[in-house]
């Protein structure tokens, strides 16, 4: 079996693995970690029927479900604030 080339940049491993290649042996799994960030913990949220619209509009022209967008902007501010602040992680 021929080895594969390894890619030079993450450009080329991105590109590589979008067109379809077995990118798994290019990978060094050993370095390898999964992150788990905790016990889930369900928030309510009240907010104007206007805002919530607002959301939707945004969500559907990007295709994502509503709670993770939320997540993801939550999600953002959070590493924004840290940063502005000195906060770590």
């Amino acid at each position: 079996m021929k080895k594969k080339r390894l890619a030079k940049s993450a450009e080329e491993l991105d590109r590589r693995f979008d067109a379809g290649e077995d990118i798994h042996e290019l990978i060094d799994m050993s370095k390898a970690a999964i992150v788990r960030h905790g016990k889930k913990v369900r928030i309510t949220i009240d907010m104007s029927e206007a805002l919530v619209s607002e959301i939707d509009e945004i969500r559907q022209k990007i295709g994502v479900d509503r709670g993770a967008l939320i997540k993801v902007w939550l999600h953002e501010r959070v590493k924004q604030e840290k940063t502005a602040t000195g906060g770590t992680r």
